[in-house]
């Protein structure tokens, strides 16, 4: 099942992108309650150029949270639910037979749009989930030979569900370090699902974001302004070897069987750069690496089986990677 939201028009470019996109959170807060931290790390995963894991039980507003921010950022979004019979052409697109011309032409999936959401992404086959590998990497699909550049910006945000297991099939461990960020979004709290039905009870309909008040606050210009800003911020060579000694630390944790791959630390450089550019600052700091580490390795490393078995998780053993890694001063 396929479906497309297109902003038409084309906004004016901020004068301040970084202010412009710092804007995000509280617009998508018009249609979604309490989820600025997966609204910030979507922006940060479009400004790194990176994919996104969202992972929560269904109705915890993954989709609407996508479409919310796609609405924001005036960007084209589709959305795609995979399911077991999904094929990779169903994604990617495939060549169709003309009759008239007696000729094949391509027609374009569902991937050939700004933000895909590719919902469930673990329940289709891994030959449909490997459809994506060459987009996610490549940023672009190859049809009969032929490479078919994506749009820019492109990223792809995956949900799964955490908790259901039956007729799922689990993404492999190169497809997960494919994706930047792995971000949780968590059942509300009490006064955030109180604020959910009272907006409910007022007559919110989440499918009419235009009536929530969502409104475009920022643009494509404006993140490719802030593309150009994260790449100037500068990294302490101090603060480089944190990262890696971040990643070198889950490499030799007894409580994992795998550990960060140098796309892991490459990639937490990454995120720590658009954070620190996005809170106001050309400069990277041990406390960006870390507000950042949690969300681009939990999806990286995996737990020993006895590890599992005594109750530990992959979020308390990256807390005491943080806790035990000498900080630079």
């Amino acid at each position: 099942m396929t479906d497309t939201q297109t902003w038409t028009g084309s906004p004016e470019p901020a004068a301040d992108p970084r202010a412009a996109l710092q804007q995000l959170p509280v617009e998508v807060g018009k249609a979604v309650v309490g989820q600025q931290a997966v609204v910030t790390g979507l922006v940060i995963a479009l400004l790194c150029r990176g994919h996104v894991l969202l992972e929560g039980v269904p109705g915890v507003a993954k989709t609407l949270t996508v479409r919310a921010l796609s609405a924001a950022l005036h960007l084209r979004t589709t959305r795609v639910q995979f399911t077991p019979d999904l094929m990779p052409g169903d994604v990617t697109g495939s060549l169709v037979y003309d009759a008239r011309t007696a000729e094949f032409s391509f027609r374009e999936g569902p991937v050939f749009t700004n933000l895909l959401l590719a919902d469930e992404i673990n329940r289709t086959p891994p030959k449909t989930q490997a459809s994506l590998l060459e987009a996610m990497e490549e940023r672009q699909v190859s049809v009969d030979g032929t490479p078919r550049p994506l749009p820019d910006p492109f990223i792809v945000a995956a949900t799964q569900n955490p908790v259901e297991y039956e007729g799922t099939y689990t993404l492999p461990e190169a497809q997960l370090d494919r994706f930047l960020l792995k971000l949780t979004m968590p059942l509300p709290e009490r006064d955030a699902e109180v604020e959910v039905l009272a907006r409910h009870a007022a007559g919110f309909d989440p499918r009419d974001l235009e009536a929530a008040g969502v409104r475009r606050v920022a643009g494509p210009d404006d993140l490719r302004a802030g593309r150009e800003a994260v790449a100037r911020v500068q990294v302490d060579r101090q603060v480089l070897a944190y990262v890696v000694d971040l990643a070198r630390a889950t490499r030799v944790s007894p409580s994992l069987s795998l550990g960060v791959s140098p796309r892991g630390s490459t990639a937490l450089l990454q995120t720590a750069r658009a954070w620190a550019w996005l809170t106001g600052r050309d400069y990277v700091t041990p406390d960006d690496v870390k507000a950042m580490a949690r969300a681009t390795l939990r999806h990286r490393v995996r737990l020993r089986p006895e590890a599992e078995l005594e109750g530990v998780s992959v979020e308390s053993v990256l807390d005491s990677v943080l806790a035990a890694t000498p900080v630079p001063r």
